[in-house]
């Protein structure tokens, strides 16, 4: 029904995504991933929208970026529009919430999980992802979290490193570990149970 408002279902996706994250500029490469649609199609809605002051653009690093405009006069029924704090849209949302997790949980090769930021509503921390891992994972690990980030439709901080080297950093409570920690965070998976002995 909103598609057919709205005319367009890549319009439609692209506000989902802009209007659920305030303050935060993606690039088109970036929105085509997490939107799945095609790069023309994006960059024809990205026009159309720019020309009508829904969101705004900024170069940096010789990429083109795009964010909400917050000034813009119809940004707050927007917002109640294609929120996902709607009760449809957290239904949807938790129902992608699960599905993700249990693909972390069902991953032999990770150790340790700990979602944060823009995972976990009320937390501040900078990273929204941690993936502790076995060696020689990581490349295959990050080819997963692109996944969540098209299931969560939000351009994710992440770090995904070894378990010596979470365990290192733990023992020596190095800055890294312990903003992280001392912020709002959900523990996904720890297989270990390296922070319930914490």
């Amino acid at each position: 029904m909103i598609d057919a408002l709205f005319g367009s279902k890549t319009r439609v996706k692209l506000l989902h995504l802009f209007l659920n994250n305030p303050g935060k500029a993606f690039y088109v490469r970036e929105i085509t991933r997490l939107i799945d649609e095609q790069i023309n199609s994006v960059r024809r809605e990205l026009s159309n929208l720019l020309s009508v002051g829904v969101i705004t653009s900024t170069t940096a690093d010789n990429k083109l970026f795009y964010e909400v405009n917050q000034q813009y006069a119809l940004y707050s029924p927007f917002r109640d529009i294609f929120s996902d704090t709607h009760t449809n849209a957290v239904h949807v949302n938790n129902t992608k919430t699960d599905e993700w997790k249990a693909r972390l949980r069902g991953n032999p090769a990770i150790r340790l999980v700990v979602a944060a930021g823009a995972l976990v509503p009320g937390s501040s921390a900078t990273l929204d992802l941690l993936i502790v891992c076995d060696n020689g994972t990581e490349e295959k690990l990050r080819t997963q979290v692109s996944q969540i980030e098209k299931l969560t439709k939000k351009s994710l901080n992440f770090s995904i490193i070894t378990y010596d080297e979470f365990y290192y950093r733990l023992s020596v409570k190095d800055r890294f570990t312990n903003e992280l920690l001392s912020e709002r965070h959900e523990v996904v998976v720890d297989t270990d149970n390296i922070l319930k002995s914490q």
